[in-house]
């Protein structure tokens, strides 16, 4: 069953992301706004798009939270890989997504204090060469 699913949700969730399916959805709107005169406005014909709507974005959350889930994971532990492949990198690092949002602000904090950049400007050209520099 969770293979079935995985494969479910990869293929669902990358069909959902094609430019196609955004165009079919748009198509499918101005279809329903085009029948609007033929069942008189009713609301009838407004529950029905209102219905079809929200049961697939209910749906669809589930199946891009598990895309995405499974994605940050992967990547997780490619990125947990490279630090202890390099003998340079500290280890302690690893794992450190399993931490609570205080923590890693913590964490992001005393790195940025460690190569002296001031708050807020992690991404100055002059922190980017400290870093650098350090290797």
């Amino acid at each position: 069953m969770e293979r079935f699913f995985t494969r479910f949700s990869t293929i669902t969730a990358t069909a959902a992301g094609q430019p196609i399916s955004f165009v079919a959805a748009v198509g499918l709107i101005a279809l329903w706004i085009v029948t609007g005169p033929l069942f008189h406005w009713s609301d009838t014909w407004q529950l029905v798009v209102n219905t079809a709507t929200t049961i697939v974005t209910f749906l669809m959350v589930f199946l891009i939270q598990n895309s995405q889930n499974r994605d940050a994971a992967a990547l997780q532990a490619k990125l947990d890989e490279m630090i202890r492949a390099d003998r340079r990198a500290r280890n302690e690092f690893i794992g450190i997504e399993h931490l609570t949002d205080h923590e890693i602000e913590s964490i992001r904090l005393r790195l940025e204090r460690e190569v002296s950049v001031p708050c807020g400007e992690a991404h100055s050209q002059e922190a980017v060469e400290r870093m650098l520099a350090r290797r």
